[in-house]
């Protein structure tokens, strides 16, 4: 595989994990390919996600599991980046998480109590909503009273979908659309389109010109507009080709079939 001219004038690449990288535990047709002609190439890697169901060791081991060498500060996680909101704003205070058992340990690293499974979880002062495939009825129930009692409201971010080799199945945002609707109150986002994610990447790989790509107009596109960063959009996740064609504010620089096919110069 050949570098594609048109990222030559780039030194590093954000790469967005799902839709971009891999779908569920397959990795994109030729994504391992590309990244490492990529490195070969001389260009920094660093790959983010907006999902917060894993830990970043998690991430890592699904990435070498794919042939797809990582350390753990090549990955940015919404996760961490929400332990470190937490801890630098409301550490020792009370949470109630919607999210997975990685999530609650971000949160309670961060330094703050836990009271998921007590009676006192509606009285919770910070309620952080993320992604999960085990919410309940109640957990609605419980972020919901308290946010409306007036605990400090943060979710990880809005993607209402992520893909996965089944399709496309429901994400943090469409949890967190039951919570607001139910509490009448906005969350503050941690992940993209908010930069945190991708400030951190750069931070990691140093001083350069910056390619992200990702696979979704409203976070990975617009957080890179938020930057004023180039964004290569491709169409393995959750936006086709008729809505790239369509993307106005923002729209992203390049449009590519997919990570391989932007790599090699093939679309």
């Amino acid at each position: 595989m050949a570098l594609s001219p048109r990222l030559a004038g780039y030194d590093n690449l954000i790469l967005d994990l799902d839709g971009c990288v891999y779908v569920g535990v397959e990795p994109t047709p030729g994504a391992v390919e590309a990244i490492d002609e990529l490195r070969a190439a001389g260009k920094g890697v660093s790959f983010v996600t907006n999902d917060p169901r894993h830990s970043g060791e998690d991430y890592v081991r699904r990435l070498w599991r794919m042939g797809i060498r990582a350390s753990l500060t090549d990955v940015v996680t919404v996760g961490a980046a929400t332990q470190h909101l937490l801890a630098e704003t409301r550490p020792g205070r009370t949470a109630f998480v919607i999210g997975t058992e990685a999530m609650r340990k971000h949160v309670g690293d961060a330094g703050l109590q836990l009271l998921n499974d007590t009676e006192l979880a509606s009285r919770a002062e910070v309620v952080v909503v993320a992604g999960t495939e085990d919410l309940v009825y109640d957990d609605l129930k419980q972020a919901s009273l308290a946010v409306r009692a007036g605990a400090d409201f943060v979710a990880a971010g809005r993607d209402s979908t992520y893909p996965t080799e089944h399709g496309l199945w429901p994400g943090t945002g469409a949890i967190l659309a039951a919570v607001e609707c139910a509490s009448g109150r906005r969350a503050t986002i941690v992940g993209k389109p908010e930069p945190q994610l991708f400030e951190t990447a750069i931070d990691r790989l140093g001083p350069g010109r910056t390619l992200v790509v990702g696979d979704r107009l409203d976070a990975d596109v617009a957080a890179a507009a938020r930057l004023r960063l180039d964004a290569a959009l491709v169409l393995t996740g959750a936006t086709s080709a008729e809505e790239a064609a369509a993307a106005e504010d923002p729209a992203p620089t390049i449009v590519s079939p997919s990570l391989s096919a932007l790599v090699d110069g093939r679309g």
